[in-house]
């Protein structure tokens, strides 16, 4: 299993939107970035994903799971972009902060920390315990 960040404007798609979706989750659509889309083309069913809350929040809020993998994006008619669907998983018991991923010296290296604009980015292994330790949450 691969570990991943998806990042949202609250305003523009919320974790109690990605909720109320259900089992059969929802396109992680609108990517125009080619990193970002070529992470979601390594995805597989079953990979866990934070829910980050960006603008105001700044906040891993919650876990999800890749549900289908990568596919045209509905969209678009360009053939370039495609996305995954994602589902939610469980909250958070205490959102993450970015301050406190900052200053943790074990996530210097993490893509948030070195490149925050990136809206789909992957995680490692201990990254995720860390984080998972931090938002109290189960790390499955």
């Amino acid at each position: 299993m691969a570990y991943w960040l998806f990042k949202s404007e609250p305003s523009t798609w919320s974790w109690d939107q990605q909720v109320a979706k259900g089992a059969e989750g929802e396109e992680w659509d609108g990517v125009r970035n080619y990193q970002a889309r070529n992470f979601m083309r390594q995805m597989a069913v079953g990979d866990r994903g934070f829910f980050y809350h960006s603008q105001k929040d700044k906040a891993i809020v919650g876990i999800v799971e890749v549900c289908a993998e990568a596919h045209p994006d509905s969209t678009t008619e360009d053939e370039r972009w495609e996305c995954v669907d994602i589902k939610a998983v469980r909250p958070f018991t205490i959102p993450v902060t970015l301050d406190q991923i900052k200053v943790d010296e074990r996530l210097d290296e993490m893509v948030l920390v070195k490149n925050s604009r990136l809206s789909v980015q992957p995680v490692s292994d201990a990254e995720w315990q860390v984080i998972c330790d931090l938002g109290q949450t189960k790390s499955d």
